[in-house]
């Protein structure tokens, strides 16, 4: 029987926004992203994080940096009580047109193949539209948060006519949501 997941875009909708994260020193979860993810994890729903990390291609930081601020996020969550089952990152730059960079699927698919998802009965989480066309793509339910660029990535949706199943405030909402919604669901 395939597992049912809630994919978790990084910077913007679990940590604070701050434009290229490069030290794990800085990394700052965001208030009720542990408390959501910890709800996920109880209602048993796989958690997997996907961030294009173009840092890495661009120079700022290294693979190891990365790593570290996932050591990070990890020691957090679990301090918190929580967790995530897996965290897969693109390291390449933008203009490498490579099939896994968001809002490419090749890391959802990856993801899909590891842990046996039924994607039609998995949700994406984001604060960009680039987060959330993969799972359009791919069948998921979609969630664009208001943290990080989610205020103004739901004013360019407005504009240019895209719409996320679901509108949250932040994680922690959307994990709510998620919950109510899927209640009737079997994991």
């Amino acid at each position: 029987m395939a597992s049912r997941a809630v994919f978790l875009d990084r910077d913007g909708t679990i940590n604070e926004e701050v434009n290229y994260l490069r030290q794990a020193e800085d990394f700052r979860l965001l208030p009720g992203a542990a408390l959501a993810i910890r709800r996920l994890k109880e209602q048993g729903w796989l958690v997997i994080v996907i961030t294009n990390q173009s840092g890495v291609a661009r120079g700022y930081y290294t693979e190891g940096d990365v790593a570290a601020i996932h050591a990070r996020l990890r020691a957090d969550l679990a301090q918190a009580g929580s967790g995530v089952d897996a965290i897969y990152y693109c390291p390449h730059h933008p203009d490498a047109a490579c099939g896994c960079r968001k809002p490419g699927t090749l890391l959802f698919e990856q993801a899909a193949h590891d842990f046996n998802l039924d994607l039609a009965a998995s949700y994406v989480v984001g604060d960009k539209q680039s987060d959330l066309l993969p799972g359009k793509r791919l069948g998921c339910g979609t969630i664009l948060v208001l943290t990080g660029y989610g205020k103004s990535e739901l004013a360019l949706a407005e504009q240019q006519g895209w719409q996320p199943d679901y509108v949250a405030a932040d994680l922690y909402q959307a994990a709510q949501w998620i919950c109510s919604e899927s209640r009737n669901l079997s994991p």
